[in-house]
Order: C-alpha cells, then structure tokens, then sequence
C-alpha cells in the first residue's frame, strides 16, 4: 500500500511541477507578443506523460486564471490546450523535429481562429470574424516564433525530460 500512495503522491508532484514549469515559462515571456514556450512545453509533455498533460493545462489555464482573469479568452484556453495536446497525443509516434515545429507553427497560426469561438457566442458571426481577422498578424508572428522555438529547442527538451522521469516511469511499472 505505501508504494501505491507513494506513486500517487510522485504523480502529483510531477504534475505540479510540469504546471508550475508551464505557467512560469509563459509569465516570464508575457511581454513578447505571441512568442511562447507552452506549445512546444505541452507537445513535450504530451509525448512524455501521455494523458497525465490534460492535468497539467487544467492547473495551468486555471492559474491564466488567476493571475489574468477569467474574461472570454480563458474560455478558449479550455479547449486550445488541450486540441494541442490530443494532436500530439495522436502522433506520439513521431520524432520529426520539422513535423513537429510544422504542427506547432500551423498551432500558432490558428490560434486565433481557434480562441475565436467564445466571440461567436457573445457577438454572433462577425464578432467572431473581426476578433479573428484583427489578430491575423499577430498569429503569423506566432506561428513563426513557435516554429523556430520547436525546431531549435524540441530535441534537448524532450531528451532532458524523457531522462529526468525515467527513473519515475519505471517505478511505477515495476
């Protein structure tokens, strides 16, 4: 029994700490427009912790939350994260860093599309388009940083965490 609590206990941690990684990351670079390490972080993390990821972006979106309110674009970060995350579940299979920084940028330019949904709801179908339309720019600036992101850190990220929850994955399975 202590084994059993033990590994739940470490699984809480590691997702703790992969959220707390995750939302410090993001504070830390909030004053670059649109440029962000969360994608690539969550497409790692996918690969590494397979579904564990939904828990680490539900305590991650709940703490965009906090520190920024919870207007209409939180309500989209209830379900961007996670299609990244389903995408990367889908293909976790893959190693391609240039698929993966293609999968990323394609993310970052349909992010605005994506988080304008919400608008549709509150404005009906041209709130939604302007909102999507008045941010195009900034999602080519996206996309473009969260290609280079992946394409350049992809490979030391993912190998530091596969090594560093080795030894945790193994515990559990023995």
């Amino acid at each position: 029994m202590q084994n059993k609590n033990s590994a739940k206990i470490r699984e809480i941690i590691i997702i703790a700490l992969m959220s707390a990684v995750l939302y410090g990351v993001q504070v830390a670079i909030a004053f670059l427009p649109n440029v962000e390490l969360v994608s690539l972080l969550i497409i790692i993390y996918s690969l590494v912790f397979g579904y564990k990821v939904f828990f680490i972006i539900g305590v991650f979106v709940i703490a965009e939350g906090l520190t920024y309110g919870f207007g209409i674009w939180w309500i989209s970060y209830l379900y961007v994260w996670p299609i990244l995350a389903i995408v990367a579940l889908l293909l976790k299979r893959n190693r391609s860093v240039i698929i993966w920084a293609f999968i990323s940028g394609l993310f970052g330019l349909m992010f605005g599309f994506l988080c304008s949904f919400p608008y549709f709801f509150v404005g009906g179908p041209q709130m939604a388009f302007s909102y999507w339309v008045a941010g195009i720019m900034f999602d080519v600036i996206h996309c473009v940083f969260n290609f280079v992101i992946v394409l350049v850190l992809f490979k030391p990220v993912l190998y530091m965490l596969t090594k560093l929850y080795a030894p945790y994955r193994e515990k559990k399975n023995s």
